[in-house]
């Protein structure tokens, strides 16, 4: 039995739309909510903290919230009701301590999880207080939802490469960024050199829905807040190295049943099955292709070998003799 591996995810910009109390902002973003949920998403994030942006306060224990408090559970009555993943950012008082919590609910209305952003940005000119009271998370989370593995990072963790890495080291096919701002390119190399989703929500104008060749598929403006994508978590970016044939060859194999999005100038193909019987695993079966990843690996370990004065023995590949830099399918 095939497992699911595709989802249709939207998330959400509350497009600079702040208000004086966490029930009016509150109140304003579960509205996008449920617009979003109008799609039958399989998973909707909200942006990071929405509920207190513009909330005057001395201190960030004025606004946090007993967990699972208010809006976590609204939030798990709307996912219960649409059988639907959503990440809820809230700041949660947990421990005795203040966290920057992305709460993820599950599709009966369950917390799944709680990531708590492990870098947050100081409030005071002199480094004593982080966002006025917040404690760092320790480690980085990656969710095994029923369609994927889903990580999370919260804004000033886009600064952080360490952790987006190590999210990507665990498996994570897309990574989930709530925000205050916009977060710009940064977000696009992460996608490109993780080989990941990333889907961004934010308290700005511009959520977007980035791939994992780092272009941008959607994105919201101040007219337009919610977006949608469908995606497969089962997908492969590929070198053009010993694959230059591989859309043709694709085509022919399975016509109408794969998404491929080719980048010339990166030399690189993303595929992405539409079939939910076909996968990747399959097709590299069929067809002998390996990934950028593997192709990565061979040669990370043909440099080790000749660093260590060892001669390089053939390695055996699911491409066998095929040319490296021309097609070898006569498409005729």
């Amino acid at each position: 039995m095939a497992v699911n591996t595709r989802a249709r995810i939207a998330t959400v910009c509350q497009a600079g739309h702040f208000f004086p109390t966490v029930d009016e902002n509150r109140r304003h973003v579960f509205g996008l909510l449920d617009l979003a949920l109008g799609l039958k998403p399989d998973l909707v994030c909200l942006p990071e903290t929405f509920t207190i942006p513009s909330v005057p306060r001395q201190s960030i224990e004025e606004v946090a919230e007993e967990f699972p408090g208010p809006t976590v559970e609204a939030a798990a009555a709307r996912a219960k009701q649409h059988r639907c993943y959503i990440v809820c950012p809230v700041v949660t008082r947990r421990e005795g301590r203040c966290w920057n919590s992305a709460v993820v609910l599950g599709r009966a209305g369950e917390v799944v999880g709680i990531y708590d952003k492990i870098h947050p940005v100081t409030s005071t000119p002199d480094y004593t207080s982080l966002e006025q009271g917040i404690t760092p998370g320790r480690e980085p989370v990656v969710f095994e939802l029923d369609f994927g593995p889903v990580g999370i990072q919260i804004c000033f963790d886009i600064l952080f490469r360490e952790t987006w890495a190590e999210l990507a080291r665990r498996g994570a096919r897309l990574i989930l960024w709530p925000s205050a701002y916009n977060g710009g390119f940064p977000l696009q190399a992460y996608a490109w050199m993780h080989h990941v989703y990333v889907i961004s929500s934010v308290n700005s104008d511009s959520a977007r829905i980035i791939d994992p060749c780092g272009r941008v598929l959607a994105q919201t403006d101040r007219y337009s807040n919610v977006i949608y994508r469908d995606i497969n978590l089962d997908f492969a970016v590929c070198h053009y190295d010993l694959n230059l044939s591989m859309p043709e060859l694709i085509m022919q194999a399975y016509p109408g049943k794969v998404e491929m999005r080719s980048h010339a100038d990166d030399a690189q193909v993303l595929v992405e099955p539409l079939d939910p019987e076909l996968t990747i695993a399959r097709m590299q079966d069929e067809l002998g292709f390996i990934t950028t990843q593997e192709y990565e690996a061979i040669h990370r370990q043909a440099y080790q070998t000749l660093w260590a004065g060892r001669t390089l023995q053939p390695r055996p590949a699911r491409h066998g003799n095929r040319p490296i830099h021309q097609k070898w399918l006569d498409t005729g």
